[in-house]
């Protein structure tokens, strides 16, 4: 991964950005996908750290959420996940960004 994680364009990061909750936020994937692991490994890092996570940073999509977006997103997009997504809020996004390029030096 090396300094990739130091650096996403704005616009990138704002094409995943959706409103749910009347929040701004980008869910667990999409997340991954823009730094470049895994949903597997970025989940692996939230719950590993999950005290840097409080309700207003993070929270778990409901089963109806998940199935309103997993209609609105293309069936190869939205891959073959078995769990509710996560959604990060700004902070939530900073954190993880944080714990992810601290990851990386281990």
């Amino acid at each position: 991964m090396g300094d990739d994680l130091a650096v996403v364009s704005y616009e990138a990061a704002a094409r995943n950005i959706i409103i749910l909750r009347g929040q701004k936020v980008m869910l667990d994937r999409h997340f991954a996908e823009l730094y470049g692991v895994t949903t597997k490994r970025f989940e692996e890092q939230v719950r590993r750290n999950r005290d840097r996570f409080p309700s207003d940073f993070m929270f778990e999509l409901t089963g109806k959420e998940a199935a309103i977006l997993r209609s609105q997103f293309a069936a190869s997009s939205w891959g073959g996940t078995r769990h509710r997504p996560f959604a990060f809020t700004e902070h939530g996004a900073i954190m993880a960004a944080t714990i992810l390029k601290g990851s990386d030096s281990e």
